[in-house]
């Protein structure tokens, strides 16, 4: 019996000890690296607004932000209440890190926005005035620059296309204004995207990240700068597992053309696109949901002149893969502009190759969406799909600045397709193949000729804009 104990009580204390191995060792990084993590604060002047209204009907908790920026701006010790009166000064608190020797500091752009004044400080209670190189408000990055006397701690940068999931990853920063804190935790994700962020494939881990920490250096094991922390996922405004990091290489590029140029040049095609569905791709023909659905082509901009068409699914630009419609922005969003891209597109059941010059994006393009206009004339039977039809008027061709097409006049209870009264049906596409929608005839003998369960897809005209609409199965008839 005592053996047995004995045995048991070995085979723990080493079962103890090895756990312990496995467990990663920071104390090194934080000592190598901690010392190149700023803390950050900003001063600006400001006139205090009046308090803002309360809204009825509305719960805290349904308008709080989705991603809650970190560091939100609050009045200092001592300042008046909200209310009409002079100006006053409010502080934001975040972090920074030092990526070359001379001076040169990365952090958020939302934690330096509209700052007067710009302070960093160290670890060593040192305080210098940053000089603001420049700030990308799309990726969330700001170049700032401080004189010194000496050399500084300038961080490593690692590959963030090596990281893995469930790698261990370490955070430094200031949340809550507490200095050079360290938390801790693994990748849960990458390449996210997430709303209104369309040109940084985040990573996402469960790293303890909070107010404060904006702007601050995510680190492999290895103390390698692979990314900076700048989004969390919370209800609260607190720490909820989950969290969000800038690639390093995203962040490396922005910061050259910033120091280079103080903006950033972004590349633009000038095409909308929308994700490939399963089903679309099945209507398309396509081995499975992948690429970008192009619905509508830009006149005159790089994708019309190398030839770009609607219905075409890009798969593949410059000779990067695109898996999904929102990797496109990003990589052409990265491609300098004036270069020569390749195209890879999936049109009419094969794959074609085609070439362009990317241009420069100068803004938002958002398409709006108009108020449909009743149809002058409809035809009184609902087709296959439970709508009503009708062709376009000469009136309405040349308002539209189309040839063809039919205007959706009705639509019964059971519609199989997802349109709205004033939708102008454009083209009809089934196995890969498209077909221009001319009359109401010929649309009705094309759905009169598919299978019950035919999957199609239909291009569908709503004001300015386009999409595309899949619809899987059909009535028995119309």
């Amino acid at each position: 019996m005592t053996t047995l104990r004995g045995m048991a009580a070995l085979w723990l204390a080493a079962f103890s000890l090895a756990a312990q191995a496995q467990l990663p060792d920071f104390t090194r990084l934080v000592e190598d690296q901690g010392n190149a993590v700023v803390n950050i604060s900003t001063t600006q002047a400001v006139r205090r607004p009046t308090s803002l209204p309360q809204v009825p009907g509305i719960e805290d908790e349904e308008v709080l932000e989705f991603f809650r920026r970190f560091i939100p701006r609050q009045p200092g010790p001592g300042q008046p209440a909200p209310g009409p009166g002079p100006r006053s000064e409010s502080r934001s608190l975040g972090s920074g890190f030092i990526i070359s020797t001379d001076g040169y500091v990365l952090t958020n752009a939302h934690v330096v926005e509209a700052a007067d004044e710009i302070t960093v400080k160290f670890t060593d209670k040192r305080e210098f005035k940053a000089r603001l190189i420049g700030a990308d408000k799309r990726t969330d990055i700001a170049l700032l620059k401080i004189e010194t006397s000496g050399p500084l701690p300038a961080v490593r940068f690692g590959d963030p296309a090596k990281l893995k999931v469930g790698e261990w990853v370490v955070a430094i920063g200031s949340p809550f204004g507490f200095e050079n804190t360290v938390t801790a935790g693994i990748v849960s994700a990458k390449g996210r995207s997430l709303p209104q962020e369309n040109f940084v494939p985040f990573i996402q881990t469960d790293v303890a990240i909070n107010p404060g920490n904006s702007g601050g250096p995510l680190f492999n094991l290895r103390g390698e700068v692979v990314g900076i922390n700048s989004q969390i996922y919370s209800r609260t405004g607190g720490f909820m597992g989950l969290s969000f990091a800038i690639p390093a290489d995203v962040a490396l590029d922005v910061q050259k053309q910033l120091k280079e140029k103080g903006r950033v040049a972004r590349g633009r095609i000038g095409v909308v696109i929308q994700e490939v569905t399963r089903d679309l791709a099945t209507s398309f023909g396509l081995d499975r949901a992948r690429g970008a659905l192009v619905n509508q082509v830009e006149k005159g901009s790089p994708a019309e002149k190398a030839g770009i068409e609607t219905t075409d699914i890009i798969t593949a630009f410059d000779g990067k893969p695109v898996d999904s419609s929102s990797d496109l922005p990003r990589i052409v969003g990265s491609t300098r502009p004036g270069s020569t891209a390749s195209v890879e597109v999936w049109r009419k059941g094969q794959t074609r190759k085609l070439t362009l010059t990317v241009g420069e994006l100068q803004e938002e393009r958002v398409a709006a969406l108009e108020k449909p206009r009743p149809p002058k004339s409809a035809e009184a039977q609902a087709n296959r799909l439970g709508i009503v039809v009708a062709e376009l008027t000469p009136e309405q061709k040349k308002e539209k600045q189309m040839a063809s097409g039919l205007v959706v006049t009705d639509i019964r209870p059971d519609a199989r397709a997802d349109v709205r009264k004033g939708d102008i049906l454009m083209t009809l596409v089934y196995k890969g193949q498209q077909t221009e929608l001319k009359s109401v005839e010929q649309f009705n003998k094309l759905l009169a000729s598919l299978d019950k369960n035919a999957v199609i897809t239909l291009q569908v005209k709503r004001g300015e804009s386009t999409a595309f609409v899949t619809i899987t199965g059909l009535t028995d008839k119309g």
